[in-house]
């Protein structure tokens, strides 16, 4: 049996339940998943499937990322509500190329994890199924999972086997309703420009799970908690000197401003670094960053094309700011402070988020 697979949540619950109930079928694992948005989501989820099957014993097979095709094919569906027309279309989209790899591999019946999500339409998924079977001359498999409390017991048991549990279905429209839905920014859709990795970003959360993997591999004990913190992304920023030029600079983790644009003057410079006034920004010379973080960047370029780890960043803060509370100061980074004016934008935003950190347990 060939069992497309969406998700670890949805997929680990079900594989076993699956196990159960046909104890002398072979299972085959085919994770093809185009709709999802962004690419590192798509990578961070086949990652935890890899995860889960091991842990099953259940060999994994990969489709392709066709993201483009994914697209063309619900074009006009763009705004379709959840188990709408763009659902059915997807499901047929990821069906069709899983019954395709069924007949590859000799296996003659399939079946789909996305019959285990609660917010998928059972009655669609199985109409798909039959069509898609049909037209490939296979059997299926329409299990309901989800009745007698089937659905508790899956979230149950992702949250045991600490599985890493996605908030949105995967595609670009379902994540851009539900964050407007829940007046909150989809910072999926944003990655920095310089190569540093920002917390809670779905580049973090592989580091995590690749790590949690080098444990569980390892046997170390550990547990996955959960924190409430205030992150910050930067969408942009430029600096603008005495002659309108815009000058090479460095705008640090955290560094926000009441207004976006501002005409500011350094009104005093104390061991390289300009206290301005307007937005209480501080302007550092990189001279001053070096002796301070422990860093030996000759220009700023230099530092925005190989910027500092977010720990570093964040420690020199607090060693400027000398702060017990948490610093939103604008502390920009430039070649040399001047006691000049300046021209200052800074287009940033803060906001509540909560991320997952590894606890070794001894």
């Amino acid at each position: 049996m060939l069992v497309h697979i969406c998700c670890s949540v949805d997929s680990h619950f079900f594989l076993q339940k699956l196990q159960q109930m046909y104890p002398s079928e072979k299972l085959v694992g085919f994770f093809y998943d185009p709709n999802i948005h962004p690419f590192s989501e798509h990578e961070l989820r086949l990652l935890d499937v890899k995860r889960s099957c091991a842990k099953l014993g259940i060999p994994l097979h990969v489709g392709a990322y066709n993201y483009e095709g994914w697209l063309e094919a619900v074009r006009g569906l763009e705004y379709e509500p959840e188990k709408g027309k763009r659902c059915l279309v997807c499901f047929d989209n990821r069906l069709e190329e899983s019954a395709k790899k069924a007949l590859e591999l000799g296996e003659k019946v399939i079946t789909t994890t996305l019959l285990t999500s609660p917010k998928k339409s059972l009655d669609q998924l199985e109409k798909a199924l039959r069509i898609i079977a049909d037209k490939y001359h296979l059997d299926i498999v329409v299990p309901d999972f989800r009745k007698n409390g089937g659905t508790q017991e899956q979230f149950a048991l992702a949250k045991k086997d600490m599985l890493y549990h996605q908030d949105y279905c995967g595609c670009i429209f379902a994540l851009s309703v539900q964050r407007s839905q829940q007046n909150r920014w989809a910072d999926e859709l944003s990655c920095p420009l310089r190569p540093q990795v920002l917390p809670s970003s779905i580049e973090d959360r592989i580091a995590l799970y690749e790590r949690v993997m080098t444990l569980e591999n390892e046997k170390t004990p550990f547990k996955l908690v959960r924190e409430k913190f205030l992150n910050y992304r930067l969408s942009r920023a430029w600096i603008k000197n005495n002659n309108k030029e815009i000058i090479p600079s460095y705008v640090l983790f955290y560094s926000t401003c009441k207004k976006e644009y501002v005409k500011t003057k350094i009104e005093a410079i104390v061991e390289g670094v300009g206290f301005s006034n307007k937005e209480e920004a501080r302007f550092i010379s990189i001279n001053t960053f070096n002796k301070i973080a422990n860093t030996q960047y000759a220009t700023v370029k230099e530092l925005l094309h190989n910027p500092p780890s977010l720990e570093v960043e964040i420690t020199f803060r607090n060693s400027i700011t000398q702060s017990l509370f948490a610093s939103l100061t604008p502390l920009i980074i430039v070649d040399e402070v001047k006691l000049e004016s300046y021209e200052l934008f800074i287009q940033s935003k803060t906001y509540h988020d909560i991320r997952e950190n590894l606890v070794l347990i001894s």
